[in-house]
């Protein structure tokens, strides 16, 4: 079996907020598999174990750039080690002129981005001459390029920690606005139903199962528990289904019929989301340095 070790244990109560002897009691379970671990913490603990899913696991910031006559938008992730660094105004400043090559140039990709020029040089020469001087590692993520349809609406929350383009048809700009706040603040995983991962439902109804199977319930009740539940989670997790953060007596999906309008497309960059920082076992370096003295 896995050893449990301190960090392991850290890495998952930071993850789900459960407490560390139920994290422990999880981490055993799973062999030392954090996924499986977390999975198992909210089949017992039910949502609080994902109360704290989406904190970031790296620092960096979300750069934005939007055409003159508000048509066109591009969002890029640019990562480094600390916090410190993503506040540097020459990484802002490589952060800003990378969207506007995003959306000025078009690159079908990172590599394609790296090689465009910039100051004289290129962004990936900018990008190593910047390591070489600030001392960390920085890296080009990902990047989206918006041309709208309709009203392109952007917002930029927690120091450039969270970004957001809303493609808004019909309404007023208040209204793409408030879109795209909503989204920063609700972090859906697609627009509607439709688009939401395969994989992610699956997860969802395998973690109902063996919660509604523990209710000893029949069968044919088990079953519709476990599809209320994937209802419930669709819900939440679709920009459409959500209720409107402002008032939530009514869901988006209804705010946007109201008002006339629809949102063709939307992109959510939260840094360092889905990336995992490197491990520390404290307990592990505070014995090693206790044996040096």
């Amino acid at each position: 079996m896995a050893e449990i070790t301190a960090g392991m244990v850290k890495d998952l109560r930071e993850k789900t907020d459960a407490p560390m002897m139920e994290c422990k009691k999880a981490l055993t379970e799973a062999g030392g598999d954090l996924a499986r671990a977390e999975e198992i913490l909210r089949v017992k603990l039910g949502s609080k174990a994902s109360k704290a899913a989406g904190r970031v696991a790296a620092e960096g910031v979300v750069g934005m750039h939007v055409s003159g006559d508000g048509k066109l938008a591009a969002i890029i992730e640019i990562n480094c080690e600390t916090d410190f660094v993503a506040r540097n105004d020459d990484f802002l400043a490589f952060a800003r002129n990378c969207a506007e090559l995003v959306a000025t140039r078009a690159p079908v990709d990172v590599a394609a981005l790296s090689l465009l020029p910039l100051g004289g040089s290129t962004v990936e020469a900018v990008r190593t001459e910047l390591v070489g001087r600030i001392g960390e590692n920085l890296s080009l993520r990902r990047f989206a390029r918006i041309e709208g349809q309709g009203r392109i609406a952007t917002y930029v929350h927690g120091g450039a920690k969270i970004g957001v383009v809303v493609d808004v048809v019909g309404g007023d700009e208040a209204l793409a606005k408030d879109i795209a706040m909503h989204v920063a603040a609700t972090k859906p995983v697609s627009l509607g139903r439709d688009e939401v991962p395969a994989e992610l439902i699956e997860r969802e109804r395998s973690i109902a199962a063996q919660k509604a199977a523990e209710s000893g319930k029949p069968a044919d009740i088990v079953a519709k528990m476990v599809e209320g539940s994937v209802q419930k989670f669709l819900k939440e997790v679709t920009l459409l289904g959500q209720p409107f953060v402002k008032d939530d007596k009514q869901t988006i999906e209804q705010l946007l019929k109201a008002r006339g309008a629809s949102v063709k497309r939307f992109v959510l960059f939260v840094v360092g989301e889905g990336i995992e920082k490197k491990q520390v076992d404290f307990a592990a370096e505070v014995a090693a340095a206790a044996k040096m003295v």
